[in-house]
């Protein structure tokens, strides 16, 4: 059994031969990339991604980036394409095989058949003297000096290598493209990070409830209107226009500071000039007001009218934080 200190050295020697394989990528970023984003950007069709073994993983995930940022992708497995998956290609279709030697039996046989069907094909490969290399239009080199493993067997710093050469291509497409946070938002309409690009602050209000007084009210009203609707505050309204807000703290420095509130009214007790952020501001930008400014609510219009109450819970439940 290995001592504590020699698994951390293990983990950091990997993570070294890794980190220093893929800065030594830098050096073969060079015209043959450049085309390859140049004939992706150009093509009527898609980007199918092919692999065997480690380097079909490696596929699927660059098909999964592309995807997402803009540029439609699909993953055809080697193995898979020789016994009938490669009519999933279309004339117009681009294809990017990946392998560490570029001469596995699957990629013998699928070559040649790439080469009668007319596709272009991109060779993202450890091997530049490879037949995959040869055969290829382009070639992204992903040649790497060693494996973390130290029989130098088990992929790790070439899969390293293809993934990053994935996430250079991939987000080269990107800015090639100006993909922009809304386009991105599209493409992640769920979980929290879609929420963050689209979800805005109106439809969180929407779901609540509008509490309000008017400046006059008696602290009962006030007090009834803040329980009835859940949120820790409601509005202080006069002549249908926002002129402070009563929050649970205000209800608890109120009975700290007076002996008799029988004749106080929502004016005695409310912060006025209170923080509004417009409906059509992001949810995401809500919070950042309320962290700013230490509060759990805010108060949400539409122009100048009173449209609802956004609390830190609504954004904590849909996942913005």
């Amino acid at each position: 059994m290995k001592t504590n200190s020699e698994i951390k050295n293990i983990a950091i020697n990997t993570l070294k031969t890794e980190a220093e394989a893929v800065l030594k990528l830098t050096e073969h970023i060079n015209d043959d990339f450049v085309k390859v984003v140049t004939e992706i950007l150009n093509i009527k069709g898609r980007v199918i991604i092919t692999g065997i073994g480690k380097s079909a993983i490696i596929a699927q995930k660059i098909v999964a980036s592309m995807n997402s940022t803009g540029t439609p992708a699909i993953f055809m497995h080697a193995a898979d394409a020789i016994h009938g998956d490669l009519g999933m290609l279309q004339s117009d279709d681009l294809v990017i095989a990946i392998s560490k030697s570029g001469s596995s039996p699957e990629i013998k046989v699928l070559i040649p058949l790439l080469k009668q069907l007319g596709n272009k094909l991109i060779a993202l490969v450890g091997d530049i003297n490879s037949y995959l290399a040869k055969q290829a239009d382009f070639v992204l080199n992903t040649t790497v000096e060693k494996e973390a493993c130290p029989l130098n067997l088990a992929p790790t710093t070439s899969t390293t290598a293809q993934l990053a050469m994935g996430d250079a291509l991939a987000i080269s497409l990107l800015e090639c493209r100006s993909f922009s946070n809304t386009d991105f938002a599209r493409y992640h309409p769920g979980g929290s990070l879609g929420k963050q690009l689209y979800l805005k602050v109106g439809d969180l209000a929407s779901q609540n409830e509008k509490p309000s007084v008017l400046i006059h009210d008696s602290i009962k009203k006030v007090l009834v209107e803040i329980t009835k609707n859940r949120l820790g505050a409601a509005a202080v309204l006069e002549n249908d226009t926002i002129v402070g807000i009563i929050t649970d703290g205000d209800i608890r420095r109120m009975i700290e500071n007076h002996e008799n509130i029988a004749n106080l009214t929502a004016k005695d007790i409310m912060g006025v000039n209170p923080i509004k952020i417009q409906k059509d501001e992001l949810a995401v930008n809500a919070l950042d007001l309320l962290r700013k400014n230490h509060i759990t609510q805010v108060i949400v219009t539409d122009g100048k009218v009173y449209a609802g109450i956004v609390h830190l819970h609504d954004l904590l439940k849909e996942g913005i934080i």
